[in-house]
């Protein structure tokens, strides 16, 4: 349960944004996603290595 300390006077707009972030870094959202449907290990792997070396080949950009 997420718990949001609100000051006095404070805009409804800012305790609402507030809570989206606490809310967003949960991962609630991210998780109720992925257990809609099953994906097989091995496609989970694949993904992770897909991911991997996207990242690297981004890194290395970078430096260049």
């Amino acid at each position: 349960m997420i718990i949001m300390q609100i000051k006095e006077g404070e805009p409804i707009e800012r305790a609402l944004k507030k809570f989206k972030r606490k809310y967003e870094k949960t991962g609630a959202v991210k998780q109720l996603r992925a257990r809609q449907f099953f994906t097989k290990p091995s496609v989970k792997n694949r993904l992770a290595k897909q991911k991997a070396i996207y990242v690297t080949n981004m890194k290395r950009e970078e430096e260049i």
